[in-house]
């Protein structure tokens, strides 16, 4: 056996080895957790969010589409129409635009409904060449469809 002042120590590298070991193991882990927290956020709770935010402003695009088709197939040939109507207020929470016109990529009339990023465009069903419509609204409060035949 040896004898000198380095040699009685008690050996203490398995004690530094099981420190080094839980911290890699641990860094590891917290950047695991932290890339599975932001995957989550999107693919988790954005993802399906934003498909039924599609469907409902694909829902609301027929529906108003509908109306108008309804006032033009009752519209007088000398005078004016007008319906209220109504469509929610808050998709998800939030608000939206629905826009009627044309779209810059098609010839035909359409309804853009709206907000930030996501839209959803519906065709104008079938009147889109014959009457011309414009206009805008929201989901808060009454909306009206107004006819005129002179014109507005």
């Amino acid at each position: 056996m040896r004898t000198g002042p380095y040699h009685n120590r008690i050996p203490n590298e398995s004690a530094v080895a099981n420190m080094i070991e839980f911290l890699m193991i641990s860094a590891v882990l917290m950047a695991l957790f932290i890339v599975i927290l932001l995957l989550v956020n999107t693919n988790i709770m954005e993802g399906p969010a934003n498909r039924v935010i599609y469907v409902s402003f694909t829902d609301i695009g027929n529906g108003v589409s509908t109306r108008i088709v309804d006032v033009y197939a009752i519209a007088p040939n000398e005078g004016d129409i007008t319906t209220h109507f109504d469509i929610p207020d808050e998709i998800v929470g939030r608000g939206y635009v629905v826009d009627l016109g044309s779209s810059p990529n098609s010839a035909d009339q359409d309804i853009t409904v709206s907000r930030n990023y996501l839209n959803a465009h519906i065709a104008l069903a079938g009147i889109g060449v014959s009457k011309g419509v414009s206009g805008s609204t929201t989901g808060a409060g009454m909306n009206i469809i107004s006819y005129n035949s002179s014109g507005f």
